[in-house]
């Protein structure tokens, strides 16, 4: 990576994990359902102005049914999860299991577009679990039913986003841009969120420490990282960019304890490290399979070499190629 996607991949994972600390303020007073409506209406309008600024066609007519579920399954009901989860864990404890959106991802993967489970995935998705285990159990919160469901709500608000990844690869795939889906979904999420707020209102009024957190935790959090994760995708590739993942929760601890001054004990940075290396494993960023190779014998062509797998990057076409010329 260049140096400049290096600064974008810092700035990027730094606002992604210190979204975690402006929801950990901002939640005990607005309630989860009222913050992050708040929030999805903000960034929805921020997107929507650079969308105009860009003249990117959203194309509702067409998608508005895929931006709906979007909407609700990885903006809506994920965001409200964590929200809930902040209630009664820290941010940087909320950071640390977000890690684990990726183990979901290869679960869904497995279960919807039926990609195999081999044992490298397998093992990963026990580390993955193991590190949950350590994260939560050697954490400084004291064990109760409310830390139970916190923690649970945590894990279904990443299994969520899993979800969510899975379904906009198979529905909408390279049919509409990115900051299409992004805006869309935001606005779709606001249309869930704000009728829910008359059952769950506001329960005090909101100091201006809350308003700025709102408003940091949709354009900086939110709205911003959308359009850097773009960026960075578009210029460093898909593989790199996911390095945020494992960026982010580091940032997520250091916001904590910087300002919320939470606990710093080492048990959580082995549960990461764990949970780490196990989305590693199912994600095959860690030990990727090497491409094999068939030789195929064809009387009127001799040998060629073929690609022994369903699917073939774009490298190793190019790989194969060279190696028929030498």
């Amino acid at each position: 990576m260049k140096a400049k996607e290096v600064g974008v991949l810092l700035v990027l994972s730094a606002l992604w994990g210190g979204g975690f600390l402006f929801i950990r303020i901002a939640t005990p007073v607005l309630g989860p359902i009222a913050l992050m409506a708040m929030r999805v209406v903000l960034t929805g309008l921020c997107l929507f102005l650079f969308a105009l600024a860009t003249r990117t066609r959203l194309e509702l007519r067409t998608y508005w049914k895929y931006y709906l579920v979007v909407g609700i399954i990885n903006a809506a009901v994920p965001f409200t999860l964590i929200g809930v989860a902040e209630l009664s864990l820290t941010s940087g404890l909320a950071a640390l299991l977000n890690a684990t959106t990726p183990l979901f991802g290869a679960i869904t993967a497995v279960i919807w577009m039926k990609e195999a489970m081999t044992i490298k995935k397998a093992v990963g998705l026990g580390l993955g679990l193991v590190g949950v285990v350590v994260v939560v159990g050697w954490s400084t919160l004291p064990f109760s039913m409310a830390l139970l469901l916190a923690v649970g709500a945590s894990l279904a608000a990443a299994a969520s986003y899993a979800i969510a990844s899975v379904y906009i690869k198979v529905y909408l795939g390279n049919k509409v841009s990115s900051l299409s889906i992004s805006t869309s979904s935001q606005f779709f999420a606001a249309l869930f969120l704000i009728p829910l707020t008359v059952v769950s209102p506001p329960t005090q009024m909101p100091t201006p420490t809350v308003l700025l957190a709102v408003s940091a935790l949709a354009v900086f959090c939110t709205a911003a990282t959308l359009l850097l994760y773009v960026w960075l995708i578009a210029h460093a590739g898909p593989t790199k960019t996911l390095t945020v993942t494992f960026l982010a929760p580091v940032f997520g601890v250091f916001w904590g304890v910087l300002f919320l001054k939470e606990p710093l004990t080492p048990s959580p940075f082995i549960g990461l490290i764990i949970i780490l290396v196990g989305a590693g494993l199912v994600t095959e960023l860690l030990l990727p399979d090497r491409p094999k190779r068939v030789v195929e014998i064809l009387p009127e062509q001799g040998e060629r070499i073929l690609a022994a797998q369903t699917k073939v990057t774009s490298q190793q076409r190019e790989f194969y190629a060279k190696e028929e010329r030498s």
